[in-house]
């Protein structure tokens, strides 16, 4: 038999892309991270910073190393400097920020989820369409070596016909009513989350199934806690199944089934981590081992970003919004079903 082999990722050199000029909009944990990656691992330039809270804004500057500080959110917009938008605030604001940060021309990149529906997202879609500008879901993984591996080998047919993937994220949360992951209004639950990471891996496998269904639980007031879902492929050739969870830790690995090989992607695979093919009784893995912290590699999307800006694109073709409406739209398919239960905490 002959011996399987891993291509090697292909990288868009960091500094062979233009600097933009960024204006980051929150200061919560994954904006730090980000500002970190952006410059220690790319040409990219965070050139302000804005919050609700000046306080809180002007102490995330100076641990950042961001010279401007802006209060509120929505003064980024105002200015002529700034390229690109990154919006890291809670799911609810998504939509009205980046619809802002649109029409006065800024391209914007927004945390996941993309919005809090997948009404939303087609209205963001729809608005930089009309105003010229890129829009992309900040869905870090989609960027990183290791998916670009697996698209390697799919695109190669190494995998042959895909019939199964299999995706999990679930997580032990605290009960804590003040915070925005047990607030409806604020998109909490696991599925807006942490369960649109194994969903969205699916979509780029499957794409958007023709078929969901699913089972879990959700409180009265509408937080889903746990779902798995069965999504099955248009016609059927393919199935997948995804979990999420509030109430229980996971591996948070994944896995793509092929009739001639599979591929495990090592845990946690929303994150740098690596691949492991395997056909018959041979395999071969890969380690990604570039950052020693996660979080630098919120570089790739960024670097991603300002090369699809160069190319005259208005969205990302590793993650189209089309797709990322219809990610929304599973989800939603998905909460739908589950079971409402009262869960004493």
């Amino acid at each position: 038999m002959e011996s399987v082999t891993l291509p090697a990722p292909r990288h868009i050199d960091p500094f062979a892309v233009p600097s933009l000029r960024w204006g980051v909009i929150g200061t919560g944990w994954i904006a730090g991270y980000f500002v970190d990656a952006l410059r220690e691992h790319t040409g990219q330039r965070v050139s302000v910073v804005a919050a609700r809270d000046a306080e809180r804004t002007e102490a995330f500057a100076a641990a950042h190393g961001i010279e401007r500080v802006l209060t509120p959110p929505e003064a980024v917009f105002d200015l002529a400097d700034i390229d690109v938008v990154y919006i890291a605030t809670p799911h609810a604001s998504h939509r009205d920020l980046a619809l802002r940060a649109i029409a006065t021309g800024k391209h914007v990149l927004v945390e996941k989820p993309f919005a809090m529906t997948a009404a939303e997202a087609a209205e963001i879609a729809a608005a930089s369409r009309a105003a010229g500008v890129l829009a992309m879901e900040a869905m870090w993984t989609r960027y990183l070596p290791q998916s670009d591996v697996l698209r390697q080998l799919i695109a190669e047919g190494e995998l042959g016909d895909i019939t199964q993937v299999v995706a999990d994220f679930g997580s032990a949360a605290s009960y804590d009513p003040a915070s925005r992951l047990w607030d409806p209004a604020q998109g909490g639950g696991a599925l807006l989350d942490i369960g649109v990471y194994p969903i969205s891996f699916a979509s780029s496998i499957l794409g958007t199934p023709e078929r969901v269904q699913a089972s879990g639980l959700m409180t009265p007031d509408g937080i889903d806690l746990r779902a798995t879902a069965l999504l099955t492929s248009a016609g059927g050739a393919a199935d997948a199944v995804v979990s999420t969870s509030l109430l229980a830790k996971t591996p948070a690995s994944a896995m793509v089934v092929g009739t001639l090989s599979r591929v495990d992607v090592l845990p946690a695979f929303f994150a740098p981590s690596g691949l492991r093919l395997t056909r018959g009784e041979q395999s071969e893995e890969w380690i990604d081992d570039r950052f020693s912290q996660r979080y630098d590699a919120l570089g790739y999307q960024a670097t991603a970003l300002a090369s699809f800006v160069a190319e005259g694109r208005l969205e990302s073709p590793l993650h189209p919004l089309d797709e990322v409406t219809a990610v929304l739209g599973t989800v939603e398919r998905i909460r739908h079903q589950l079971t409402v239960t009262d869960v004493a905490f």
